[in-house]
């Protein structure tokens, strides 16, 4: 059975007050072993593999422009899912990190064509593929790094069968994610076509980051012994907190600290962010005005017309829109059914978490900037986040 997650799962009614929202209550963990996705020696194993397959059996430029990108760094938030998930379902180490170095593959893969297609020339402040290369190589280190996660797959030391689902479920959500991938660089047109902004930016970040949130998981249920449907469903909250990742990295550009010099690069990217969405289905009167800043040339958009943005999402409700859309996520994650016995996969839940939502806890409890408030004082254990060095 394949996991479909449904818009509708997270269209639900938003009401763009203030002091409304309430983030789920979850426990805190003081004690280390409980940091499982910041804890695992073997992503030394999953860094050692993914090299190799990107390098191959002789010396060639292509396996050097693959290194390369992987030297550019990364939290492989996606190969440690894969690990404290198979750890959690008692998958062996020697499995597990082949599978995890495949799901991390097939990301950066991504990443290496979203670069190219978004013409970033800077990623984790290290130079693009193809800025340096050239568009033409940046194609074909992207094609090479989609191509090895397959290889990888089948390489993982199960059974036939299992290696067999394994790739399937890689194929499906590879596929899922490019569909995703290309709805977002048509959003623009989407929505000048009349759709509604919000269920076309869902569908959109479904794909883009809900699939391969939920990958690693589905892989390590599946080398676990769990039946194709059964392993679909254990992956299903992880499915939510890719879109939940996507929703709390568009608020942190506008409302949070992402190490840039300026908050608001996304507005003067022209980028189509949740924020937008959530401000056409609230005010569709200023879809001219917004629509016209988001489309004008960077070096046009002044720090000025960002501010305005930004002040915008706050006082017209937003910005508590995709808050409280962000605290839904967590609480339909969290109260997922096919986890209500599978306490370890539920204790990485509640990790992630605190992981992605530790960045702007304080727009749910700071009540002197008119952000959402009422949330508990602190639900998540700030120790827990993710180390953002990665060893080579």
């Amino acid at each position: 059975m394949t996991m479909t997650m449904s818009v509708s799962a997270v269209c639900m009614p938003v009401a763009a007050h203030r002091g409304g929202v309430r983030l789920p209550s979850v426990e805190r963990h003081h004690d280390g072993q409980h940091r499982r996705l910041q804890s695992i020696r073997a992503i030394d194993d999953v860094e050692a593999i993914m090299r190799a397959a990107g390098v191959g059996d002789r010396a060639e430029l292509l396996g050097e422009l693959v290194a390369d990108h992987l030297d550019s760094g990364g939290k492989r938030v996606r190969a440690r899912l894969a690990l404290a998930a198979a750890s959690a379902l008692g998958v062996p180490r020697t499995a597990a990190a082949p599978w995890a170095a495949a799901v991390e593959m097939l990301h950066n893969a991504t990443l290496v064509h979203d670069d190219l297609q978004d013409g970033d020339r800077l990623r984790r402040g290290h130079p693009t593929t193809w800025a340096v290369h050239g568009m033409p190589q940046a194609v074909n280190t992207g094609d090479l790094m989609l191509m090895l996660p397959v290889m990888m797959a089948g390489a993982v030391n199960v059974d036939e069968a299992i290696r067999f689902r394994l790739c399937q479920a890689l194929a499906r959500r590879a596929a899922a994610t490019v569909r995703g991938q290309a709805a977002d660089l048509a959003l623009h047109d989407a929505i000048d076509r009349g759709g509604d902004p919000v269920d076309v930016y869902l569908r959109c970040i479904e794909g883009k980051t809900g699939e391969l949130f939920a990958l690693p998981v589905e892989g390590a249920a599946l080398m676990a012994g769990f039946d194709v449907g059964r392993a679909a469903a254990l992956a299903e909250p992880f499915f939510l907190l890719g879109m939940l990742f996507q929703l709390q990295d568009d608020v942190l550009d506008l409302f949070g600290d992402k190490g840039r010099e300026a908050r608001g690069a996304d507005v003067k990217e022209g980028k189509i962010s949740a924020l937008v969405v959530e401000h056409l289905r609230l005010h569709p009167g200023d879809r001219e005005w917004l629509l016209a800043i988001l489309r004008a040339p960077r070096d046009v958009t002044s720090d000025d017309d960002v501010l305005a943005v930004i002040d915008s999402f706050e006082v017209g409700g937003a910005k508590d829109a995709v808050l409280a859309r962000i605290a839904h996520l967590a609480t339909r994650a969290l109260n997922t059914p096919a986890i209500d016995d599978a306490p370890e996969l539920r204790a990485i839940v509640v990790e992630v978490i605190g992981v992605v939502l530790q960045p702007i806890q304080g727009l749910f409890t700071r009540q002197d900037h008119d952000a959402v408030a009422g949330a508990p004082e602190s639900i998540i254990d700030t120790d827990t986040v993710l180390s953002t060095e990665v060893r080579s």
